[in-house]
């Protein structure tokens, strides 16, 4: 079987499909993986084929047009605002991401005829070029299935792309859909649904060393890829981590290369993994500060390990919404971040149960849930 995984050139989107296309290969099945040409790099340490189609958009620029205000942890509900046209603005980027890679994706699914299209369920490219070669199209869900909401709005939105290729398109709310969330974590489950064990994987790196042990608890504190590129002045890592040592608390900070030079010098107690994946580093801390990030969520849910979520982005807001509405965790504004409600809070979750327990049992859901492996037998059935 011939399976094609598409996303568009996001490292975070990417990973979330790692699992099932290496679960995929492994079954001896063909994987290929097309993207823009900005996640080529990051493809091919995947050890899987990579395919460039399209161009790439300046996603940073676009996404900084909706960051969330500083003293908001939800989007403004303001009719019609930033929808010119009547399109939200997280989805007019999405359509700019699929008009760039549709012609290309098409000609490469119709030269290379794939027996099933996994698509990243913010890949609007995906569900076209499937149709475009006659084979199930396979939404692949990295965390809260946001887009649910909108797929019969979307349909209208695709409808002009997908006959330029002369391409009848499916409903896209009828694909079925792979959902690694633990399932009270989802709040509408979606139909036809294949739940799946998530697999945490953050890209490649070095185990870390093991931390020195002391009496104090130990948070961890990372912002994932995004927040830094849109605007540096929105990455406050180096305040968390000396707000909470200055409390008394060990502090791990995660970060990448590129976000190593926003740090500074920090104090005693904090240490700097670069690069360092973050389901290595979870097994030895007791929370997590983040952004709202859909795999740092699950990956710490994967621990059982409770967080304090500041949210960046209407997509953060919906992770963090479902984070608090489990029970696992708190949310703060970033404006509240920078203020004593950061160790107030964090406070609480350490010295608390009940985080931690609610933590523990969204752990216990995704242990119960089949392994990647387990969908492969179902995905050749559709196919």
């Amino acid at each position: 079987m011939k399976v094609l995984f598409t996303t568009w050139a996001w490292p975070s989107h990417l990973y979330a499909m790692a699992p099932l296309a290496w679960a995929l290969r492994s079954a001896g099945h063909e994987v290929r993986i097309a993207s823009q040409p900005a996640l080529m790099p990051t493809v091919k340490d995947l050890g899987l084929p990579a395919i460039p189609v399209g161009s790439d958009v300046d996603t940073a620029a676009m996404v900084r047009e909706y960051l969330l205000p500083p003293d908001q942890t939800a989007p403004p509900a303001r009719r019609g605002a930033g929808k010119p046209g009547g399109v939200p603005r997280a989805l007019r980027m999405l359509l700019a991401h699929a008009e760039s890679m549709l012609p290309d994706l098409v000609t490469v699914a119709r030269r290379w005829q794939p027996d099933l299209v996994v698509y990243d369920s913010t890949n609007l490219a995906g569900p076209i070029a499937a149709a475009a070669v006659g084979v199930p199209g396979i939404r692949h869900l990295f965390g809260v299935d946001l887009m649910r909401p909108t797929l019969d709005f979307t349909q209208e939105l695709l409808a002009p792309l997908a006959a330029r290729h002369d391409v009848r398109l499916p409903r896209l709310a009828d694909a079925v859909t792979v959902d690694p969330t633990p399932p009270s974590f989802q709040a509408v489950p979606a139909q036809p649904l294949l739940r799946m064990r998530y697999v945490p994987f953050n890209g490649p790196g070095l185990a870390p060393p093991d931390p020195v042990r002391t009496d104090r608890p130990r948070v961890a504190v990372t912002w994932g890829h995004t927040i830094a590129k849109v605007d540096p002045l929105r990455f406050p890592v180096a305040a968390i981590a000396r707000r909470l040592a200055a409390d008394g608390v060990d502090v791990t900070v995660v970060a990448s290369h590129s976000q190593r030079p926003l740090l500074g010098v920090l104090p005693a107690g904090v240490t700097v993994l670069v690069d360092t994946p973050l389901h290595l580093v979870l097994p030895e801390v007791d929370a997590l500060v983040h952004h709202g990030g859909a795999g740092t969520a699950l990956t710490a849910l994967s621990h059982g390990v409770p967080a304090l979520v500041v949210p960046q982005l209407p997509d953060h807001a919906g992770c963090a919404a479902r984070v608090a509405a489990t029970g696992a965790g708190r949310i703060l504004s970033a404006e509240q971040a920078g203020t004593e409600r950061l160790t107030k809070e964090t406070h609480d979750i350490l010295t608390g149960s009940a985080e931690r327990e609610a933590a523990d049992r969204l752990r216990r859901e995704l242990v119960e849930l089949p392994p990647p492996s387990a969908l492969v037998p179902e995905l050749t059935a559709l196919a």
